[in-house]
């Protein structure tokens, strides 16, 4: 009998930068008029602790909610059905996709983790404090490092289990509670094609090689194959593909490559964590410089700053910014103005000259200082 040959896909179109670039913009800030409905349209904001000027999670946020403000989504977290977890980074999950993510893995439970998981269940929601009397307080090595109670380091891997949840936080501190019982699991395959489809729409469009290795820590912990999950989704149509420079770009199939006058012509500061910025292989080619994230860099080293913010100016992405509350202002209060900042510019090439950029910068910079006015929480 003849060996049957694998079906092949046919030779990929060229695509043209501008149009890349175009759908990079667009498709990473769409029209999502609330909070709620940003949280459903991208599904995962990475998260990060450090305030310069806020958390990454509310810099990715500002982007795409009109009027948000720093701290809403700790805020109202309770209410938009949201996890805390890993998706190809730590962050905010829809309680799908965290599901899909962290099915309950009982299996394998130490004596210490299945007495404190009983215990939480008895109680429900609680502070890792309240636990220490009980379990000690002893300290162990951190992922980080550094030391950290064995509470704590017990609660995040039971989190990481799928077995417990972050409820909410009390002055930035996880609060946990016992996950419920689902009542029927998707497969692992099952699982892992509808995370795909997530993380493929979330960085789109994306080189092939960076969504593999994006998946990869997926793929392993669902015993699946992200190489054979993205090329089934290519032949069935679910996602497109492209060359740009010998590299091969991949984006969901519903969404057509915009002409580059269909980007608005703003300003944005973008977070070194935001979906546009994220891969860096990508945004290099993209924009023609490299962006490097350079707070745990020793301060002679840096290139531009500590905390710098990528620069978008219309349909493309042409410098950065690092931005921090004037000396002397603080976070407001309710009703009262918004802080002044410090900012300084840096640019690839130079300042673009035209009337119309300055007066873009200046309304950005007006909505950060609107953004930055809430009480910090």
């Amino acid at each position: 009998m003849a060996r049957q040959r694998r079906p092949t896909l046919h030779a990929l179109d060229k695509l043209p930068l501008q149009r890349v670039q175009a759908a990079a913009l667009l498709s990473a800030f769409p029209a999502t008029p609330t909070l709620a409905a940003a949280i459903a349209r991208m599904g995962f904001v990475q998260a990060d602790p450090i305030r310069a000027p806020a958390r990454a999670q509310d810099l990715i946020l500002r982007q795409r909610v009109a009027g948000y403000r720093a701290g809403d989504l700790e805020q109202w977290y309770p209410e938009l059905g949201l996890e805390e977890g890993y998706l190809y980074a730590y962050g905010f999950l829809t309680r799908e996709l965290w599901q899909l993510r962290h099915p309950p893995q009982l299996k394998g439970l130490t004596r210490r983790e299945q007495r404190l998981l009983a215990a939480i269940r008895e109680r429900g929601e609680v502070h890792p404090e309240q636990l220490q009397a009980e379990f000690g307080a002893g300290r162990a090595r951190n992922a980080w490092g550094g030391y950290s109670t064995v509470i704590k380091l017990t609660l995040e891997r039971l989190h990481a289990r799928g077995l417990l949840r972050v409820s909410r936080r009390q002055q930035g501190i996880r609060l946990y509670a016992p996950t419920p019982v689902a009542e029927e699991l998707p497969s692992r395959q099952q699982a892992f094609s509808a995370l795909a489809r997530t993380v493929t729409s979330l960085l789109a469009p994306v080189p092939e090689a960076s969504l593999r290795a994006v998946l990869a820590p997926l793929g392993r912990a669902l015993r699946s194959d992200p190489r054979a999950e993205l090329a089934a989704q290519r032949a069935s149509g679910a996602l497109r593909a492209g060359a740009l420079d010998g590299v091969t770009y991949l984006w969901p199939a519903a969404a057509e490559l915009p002409r580059a006058d269909e980007v608005p012509r703003v300003v944005r500061l973008l977070a070194p964590f935001d979906p546009l910025v994220w891969d860096r292989r990508r945004f290099e080619q993209l924009w023609g410089w490299a962006y490097r994230f350079e707070a745990y860099t020793p301060v002679k080293k840096r290139v531009r700053g500590y905390y710098a913010l990528p620069l978008a100016w219309g349909g493309k992405v042409i410098g950065w910014a690092n931005v921090a509350r004037a000396a002397g202002t603080g976070a407001s209060g309710e009703g009262t103005a918004a802080p002044e900042l410090e900012v300084e510019l840096g640019f690839v090439t130079r300042r673009p000259r035209e009337r119309e950029f300055g007066l873009q910068l200046e309304a950005e910079l007006e909505r950060m200082r609107q953004f930055l006015a809430a009480p910090e929480r």
